[in-house]
């Protein structure tokens, strides 16, 4: 198919609207060189205990309301009035059951480690609703979904939303999730892959191609509401899909919602160069994130995209406080409410590992098993002192009740601001995904404290220049996908 339509001129990006570079100041008010704005998403999940299992009984936390429609538009408000970016909610399709396996529920759903876990496309519309200008990303599978029904979904809440919506691809991992779609185990990961492809090119066919743009007339005086001959079937039959079309829902703004990915493997890095517009990146050190940074970039010129216009997000959890004492009395106030069970069985399903055949005492930085010795030694190399510390089941625990694998901040606004800073700089990212301890008391800290130090740096957007803008719009500067974006050559064009 030809990658241009009679609507090319209007759809290359322009200046992107919220993300940009601005002059900042220094802290005695003498200019600097100017700095590029983060984008801060608050990362969430439809569950009571999202990354810190326990947390959900501490006074600042609410998610044991998470089934409650008020607890996300109070939530959704909180945000959107703060200007954040967007609110990213994770999911899983199963549960994390390796830890006291096999197939053992009990510590996740004791401890509510995203265990019950609702879906979070549904919270998009009432959301969308209680807001302005906030971006929802929602995760949803191509493995154990089907792209002709996915596609209705995302169309039908990019309308609700007007285009304030994004897709972050994921393919699965969970044992679990498998066998509860019908499978005896998980699809093999590079065959994932493969699958998440021909997916892609089913759902551009129906959002990009299967409708002409001006074919939905809504001519009342002659009763036309669609012209049929600007509506096609998509025809396609691939070794995984047969999915004749045509797309049973009219485009959206955004057609394709604005996409997401974080797969890290070398299938998922490909993957996420090819299609990803923004890629979640994790780890322990600003210059390891650097490593990846620099890999994703060259992978996506080497797909022959710009590098520059796909945004790149660390995750990142922070503790706040107006001191840098008070900030560490509350991290171990928040310690204390932790779930020593709930953190094994999350850390279980990340990795694959049962904890519970290893000692307690055993110091997993000189473990038998390379995989676990690997992890731990790059997690002791972030923490002060670690020569001297035994990391056994119990320090992994500590490590991991606050906030999960991701890389941690505690401090005053300043302090956290200089950390921010750093990492943004010595990484080359382009903002953070920044994870809860309590839920919304994480994010009022962040909103209080943090949040007014960043703008004085010039690090943070005030009110958005475009109210109601659609999420690609943000990142991109445009509400459709760019030219050099795969996605594009599935746009209609005459036969």
């Amino acid at each position: 198919m030809s990658t241009t339509d009679a609507n090319d001129s209007k759809l290359e990006p322009t200046q992107v609207d919220q993300v940009r570079v601005v002059q900042s100041t220094s802290h005695d008010g003498a200019d600097e060189t100017p700095k590029k704005e983060f984008i801060l998403n608050a990362f969430v999940m439809n569950t009571p205990a999202h990354l810190s299992p326990g947390l959900w009984r501490h006074p600042d936390n609410a998610t044991d309301k998470y089934k409650t429609l008020k607890f996300w538009t109070d939530l959704a408000k909180l945000l959107d009035d703060a200007n954040f970016h967007a609110m990213f909610v994770a999911d899983t399709l199963g549960a994390y059951d390796v830890y006291k396996g096999p197939s053992n529920v009990v510590p996740a759903l004791a401890s509510g480690a995203q265990f019950p876990v609702n879906d979070p496309l549904y919270l998009v519309p009432a959301l969308a609703a209680a807001t302005r200008n906030l971006i929802f990303g929602i995760t949803a599978s191509t493995t154990y979904d089907q792209p002709y029904a996915l596609a209705r979904r995302f169309s039908t809440v990019d309308h609700l939303s007007n285009g304030r919506v994004a897709w972050n691809i994921v393919t699965s991992y969970l044992e679990s999730a498998a066998r509860n779609h019908g499978l005896d185990h998980q699809v093999p990961h590079d065959e994932r892959y493969a699958i998440a492809e021909e997916y892609m090119e089913v759902v551009y066919k129906l959002w990009e191609g299967s409708w002409r743009d001006g074919a939905v007339v809504a001519d009342r005086k002659t009763g036309v509401y669609a012209q049929p001959d600007a509506v096609r079937d998509i025809g396609h039959d691939g070794k995984y899909f047969k999915v004749p079309g045509p797309h049973i829902s009219e485009p959206s703004l955004q057609r394709t919602p604005f996409l997401f990915q974080a797969g890290t493997s070398k299938a998922g890095s490909a993957f996420g160069a090819k299609h990803a517009e923004a890629i979640f990146v994790g780890g322990q050190l600003p210059d390891g994130v650097k490593k990846t940074v620099d890999s994703i970039r060259a992978q996506v010129k080497e797909a022959g995209r710009d590098p520059e216009a796909v945004k790149i997000l660390v995750g990142m959890t922070l503790v706040v406080a107006e001191t840098d004492e008070a900030a560490e009395a509350k991290r171990n106030e928040y310690l204390s409410y932790t779930d020593r069970e709930g953190t094994l069985a999350l850390f279980g399903g990340w990795t694959g590992i049962d904890l519970s055949k290893y000692s307690d005492e055993e110091d997993f930085r000189f473990s038998k098993s390379p995989a676990v010795e690997s992890i731990v030694n790059r997690w002791a190399s972030t923490v002060p002192g670690s020569d001297n510390l035994t990391w056994n089941k119990n320090r992994i625990a500590e490590y991991l009740a606050l906030g999960g694998m991701m890389a941690k901040v505690v401090g005053s606004a300043s302090t956290v601001a200089d950390e921010l800073e750093r990492w943004a700089d010595l990484s080359g990212v382009d903002g953070f995904n920044l994870a809860h301890i309590t839920n919304p008391g994480s994010f009022k800290d962040i909103i209080q404290y943090l949040l007014p130090e960043l703008r004085r740096r010039g690090r943070f957007r005030g009110e958005p220049s475009t109210e109601g803008a659609s999420a690609r719009y943000v990142f991109q500067g445009s509400d459709r996908l760019r030219q050099d974006h795969p996605g594009s050559a599935y746009k209609w064009t005459a036969r």
